[in-house]
């Protein structure tokens, strides 16, 4: 074999490919050596809602699960892999053929017969599990599990990777504003709660706007950064307790813009320009005090819209009227749903305003879950 005639057969993951195609990737080499494993997923761990949330994956059909997410804690399959913290084969799926979970039956109406568990930990943390199903039994033996093993660790650090970078920048942001200490009245539970909410409107609209698993995820994460723009603004107007003056409205209104320039900046400095996600981030910082009739910050309507900040203003503006400010007592979840209703067409997409109602009973459990200090939620 002359020097350089190996093709390396992984070089595919070192590119500047998303990481669903990556995925696919090694699952491909993987088929090619073992042809009964016919899927591959990933799904992410969020400690503060106990969810499980589906996020990547690879299969030769139809994805059994996609968009879903379950409570870690209503899973004592799941629970008793992460407290041994080591990977469960099971070859026979059968033993679970009259579990109750919509995830099982998902699952077994795909017909996958046999399925490897890893879970994954990034220094130390447990942050989700890898998945390995076959349509056949009694496949994960001797011989083929060291392989999975390997496979299971490559492709957890592959994950790690794609997720370490958002939230390394979601950790930037949180310590540039740490640093402007009180520069703005958004406390914790307001950012846990918009971004909640907007995960619940992405998941309910995900079909029609061909969203997948991995971009609903990152529209979550990066909500909380919409305001990001807010550090380029003066405490005066900030902080000011009053109404503010028509200059001083138009000085505030720049915080897009700058939540923009924030983030493009951002980006450079880290060596980030060609993020995968980058767009959903800036999108939100820049664009979501847009209206549908273009009388929002930058003027854009209704098409123009990037779908993510349609998201992010529904979420944010309903948390708003449903919490305490210093101006005003908190609204009724009806008396919001009410007014982001009667705003549809003109300012608010209708189909996120929808899709949030239809949620109703998980809002009402984020409420709870990320009440402010003295209060029960909305």
């Amino acid at each position: 074999m002359a020097m350089f005639e190996h093709q390396d057969v992984f070089a595919a993951i070192n590119d500047k490919s998303p990481l669903p195609e990556k995925i696919k990737v090694v699952h491909g080499l993987l088929k090619a050596r073992f042809g009964f494993i016919d899927r591959v997923s990933v799904a992410i761990y969020e400690a503060k809602t106990d969810l499980l949330k589906t996020y990547v994956q690879s299969s030769d059909g139809e994805n059994p699960l996609s968009l879903y997410s379950a409570k870690l804690s209503d899973s004592q399959s799941m629970q008793e892999i992460l407290r041994l913290g080591r990977p469960r084969v099971v070859n026979d799926l059968d033993i679970f053929s009259n579990a109750g979970a919509e995830h099982v039956q998902r699952i077994a109406a795909q017909q996958y017969q046999s399925s490897y568990t890893m879970p994954m930990f990034m220094n130390g943390d447990f942050f989700g599990f890898l998945f390995f199903n076959s349509r056949r039994k009694h496949v994960f033996d001797e011989v083929v599990l060291p392989y999975i093993d390997m496979v299971g660790h490559l492709l957890s650090l592959l994950v790690i990777h794609n997720l370490s970078t958002t939230r390394s920048l979601r950790a930037i942001v949180k310590t540039a504003t740490n640093l402007t200490e009180h520069r703005d009245i958004e406390t914790g539970a307001h950012l846990d709660r918009m971004s909640n909410y907007a995960h619940l409107i992405a998941q309910e609209i995900a079909k029609k706007y061909q969203l997948n698993d991995e971009l609903v995820e990152h529209i979550f994460l990066f909500s909380p950064l919409h305001d990001i723009g807010k550090i380029g603004i003066s405490d005066g107007i900030l902080l000011k307790p009053g109404k503010l003056t028509e200059s001083e409205f138009d000085t505030m209104k720049t915080h897009a813009s700058k939540g923009g320039e924030i983030v493009d900046l951002m980006l450079k400095n880290l060596g980030l320009d060609e993020f995968p996600h980058a767009e959903i981030l800036r999108n939100i910082a820049l664009h979501h005090h847009e209206a549908l009739n273009g009388s929002g910050y930058n003027g854009l309507k209704d098409e123009d819209i990037p779908i993510e900040a349609k998201i992010v203003a529904v979420a944010d503006v309903f948390d708003a009227l449903t919490s305490v400010r210093p101006y005003k007592q908190a609204w009724s979840n009806d008396q919001a749903f009410a007014f982001l209703q009667s705003m549809t067409g003109t300012r608010f997409d209708s189909d996120c305003v929808s899709a949030l109602i239809a949620r109703r009973s998980q809002v009402e459990e984020i409420q709870q879950r990320f009440a402010d200090e003295g209060d029960a939620g909305g």
